[in-house]
Formats: C-alpha cells, structure tokens, sequence
C-alpha cells in the first residue's frame, strides 16, 4: 500500500436518486416480505406509504472498488469487510435525491505480516436542503498491507458484550437466493453468485454479503426493540467475525442496557459467531 496516495486521494460527491422500487429490492434482499401480510414487513414493500429500511445508507452513494487502483498499490485481492457502522441524524425518505461525501479518516499499521487497519467515512446529505442525513462508517482489513505505515498505532476498541445471559433472542431465516436478490442493490462480487468462484475463495459455496447480514441484525433489532419503528432506530454498529451461507437462519442474541443494546449474531446451523461487537442505540 502506498500510505501517501491513499491519505491523499479525494473522492467526487455522488449523487443517488432514492426511487421506490431501489427500496422495495433493498428490503427484499435483507429478507423482508417473508411474511407478505404483515404490515410491518409491507411499510417497506410496498409503495403506498413506503418507508425506507434505515441499514440501506450503507449502500447509496457508494464509491465502489476504489482500493482496486494500480495507483495505490493495495494488495486488495487480501482485503477482508472488518466493521460497518451507521448513524440516523434523519430518516431516509423516498424521491429524494442524496449527495455521498467519502474520506479515508485513519490508518492503523499492525505491522508487517500483520496488516493495516484502513477506516473510512460516509456522510449523506439531502441534495436540495444541504441536511445530514446519515454518517456511516467502515473499516478494512488489508491482510497484505502490514509496514505500509499508518497514521496512528490506536485503533479503537470494539464495543464489549455484557458477561450475562442474554435478555432476548430473535431468530430469522434467509432466503437460498437470498445472495442472487442482494446484489441487485449494488455489489456484484461474484463470490456471492459463482460458484466456482466461491470455491476458489476458499468458501464451499456463495456466500452472502456482510452488509445483508448486517441488514438482517438491523432487523432483529427493530423487531425486538423498537416495535418495528425505523424512527426509533438511532445508530447500529459491528464487527463481520464470518460468512454466513444463503439459506442458514441468523440468531441473534441481545443485552440491553438502557437505549443501548449489544448484541452478538451466530448462526443455528453451523453454531457460529458472524457478527460480534454490535450495539445500537435506540430511541
């Protein structure tokens, strides 16, 4: 990795036009409209009277594989989703269009042979009012990286999970085509889709996005904790521990203290840990 040229590089604002029928796709990807008849499940289906499902500022105003560049000189073949987080400053409305600004915020080198931490931020703002809509964060793991140097040796702690028994539970199953349906919202990795390619990733089969994965936690916790209410739902963050395989049902286990909720994911089949660290803030 050239530290330079990334620390430097600027990204151009994009502009995404929020249309319903990119919504209705977005939550159908994430599993929702499994029980078509309930309305909670159909604020986000169906066009009269839709809401957007608040996880999907991970994937407007995406600036791509940028990490790809010749120029920076990653080794991004290596490179692995660590942590995703997203804060609502205010709720995504539908035929608005919203302008992404993007940035590189640190860089934390764990050594040769050990990799570099690579953090990066989103801030969505509403085109015709200049409005904060959303702040979204993410890190990579580039495995491939370690000595490249950084811009700090602390990277921030993960969010702990309380030592006692869970408070609650929540159990939903995803779709087999559950990758096939995700992609159509932007990421067309086809490790998520081929499956020889799959095989030579090292995965027995696609695997589904971490950021449908992610979709799903968001909701398990609108579920169990905010009755369902996207506007209560104030930021969700976490770390990807494993793939999950399309089919495999989520179990996602919950501590609340107060607004804040932690929470861990595992799948049932396979008794594994996918996402670890999570907490959300809840109105």
């Amino acid at each position: 990795m050239n530290l330079e040229k990334v620390l430097s590089r600027k990204f151009e604002a994009i502009e995404h036009p929020l249309v319903a029928r990119d919504c209705m796709l977005y939550a159908l990807g994430i599993g929702i409209g499994e029980a078509p008849h309930d309305p909670a499940q159909l604020q986000f289906a169906y066009e009269d009277g839709l809401k957007v499902f608040p996880s999907m500022v991970n994937v407007i105003s995406h600036p791509g594989g940028w990490v790809k560049d010749p120029a920076l000189e990653i080794d991004w073949v290596r490179l692995l989703h660590g942590e995703q987080a997203f804060e609502m400053h205010q709720p995504l409305e539908v035929g608005k269009t919203y302008v992404g600004s993007f940035r590189v915020t640190r860089v934390v080198d764990k050594g040769p042979g050990k990799g570099v931490m690579l953090y990066q931020e989103k801030q969505l703002h509403e085109q015709d009012t200049q409005r904060l809509v959303s702040t979204v964060t993410s890190t990579y793991v580039l495995r491939g990286d370690g000595g490249s140097g950084g811009t700090t040796n602390e990277a921030p702690a993960p969010h702990p999970i309380p030592e006692r028994p869970a408070d609650a539970r929540c159990s939903i199953p995803t779709l087999g085509r559950a990758a096939l349906l995700y992609r159509l919202s932007g990421d067309y990795n086809p490790i998520h889709a081929d499956p020889a390619l799959a095989r030579k990733a090292g995965f027995e089969q696609p695997i589904l996005h971490g950021l449908c994965t992610l979709g799903v936690a968001t909701r398990a916790v609108l579920q169990t904790w905010c009755d369902n209410d996207p506007a209560r739902l104030r930021s969700l963050r976490l770390r990807f521990s494993s793939p999950v395989y399309p089919g495999e049902t989520i179990v996602t286990e919950f501590w609340r203290d107060g607004s804040t909720i932690s929470f861990v994911a595992r799948v049932a089949e396979r008794d594994v840990v996918v996402l670890n660290n999570g907490r959300a803030d809840i109105a």
